[in-house]
């Protein structure tokens, strides 16, 4: 499949299970998967490869759906799943999240592959970003 494509890295205060984990549980999730200007986040989730997920993120004056159906779920290693935004004309595309145990943390490595050409790839790092930075705060809070 053609298309753009961005990786991310992040190293994370938690294990690679409790990462793994982060990824599967719609309640914590709600806290973290709210980049930019996301007010909030509705996740409703099947944990199972063939299972299904949607998240609607409300923006002020708008909402974003994404779906997607989960291909691979390797605890604690890999997740990876196909994710369909409402921002980019409902294409289908991929992300796969590797997890590398780093001492007492873990390095996520996130690849998002098939990405519309028409898309910024620098809007997508920066959402990105700012969602792994909120997945990190919320990680650093549950062990609080």
């Amino acid at each position: 499949m053609s298309g753009q494509s961005v990786t991310i890295r992040k190293t994370l205060p938690a294990s690679c299970e409790e990462v793994f984990d982060a990824w599967l549980d719609a309640e914590g999730m709600r806290h973290w998967m709210c980049p930019g200007p996301v007010t909030s986040c509705d996740v409703a989730l099947e944990p199972r490869v063939g299972g299904h997920f949607r998240f609607i993120m409300t923006i002020p004056g708008a909402q974003i759906v994404s779906s997607g159906e989960f291909r691979v779920l390797e605890r604690p290693a890999k997740l990876q799943f196909t994710w369909i935004s409402s921002r980019w004309d409902d294409e289908e595309t991929l992300v796969t999240v590797e997890l590398h145990r780093r001492e007492a943390e873990c390095e996520l490595v996130l690849t998002h592959e098939r990405l519309p050409l028409t898309h910024s790839t620098s809007q997508l790092t920066t959402g990105l970003t700012q969602i792994l930075e909120k997945l990190g705060k919320y990680l650093r809070d549950a062990t609080d």
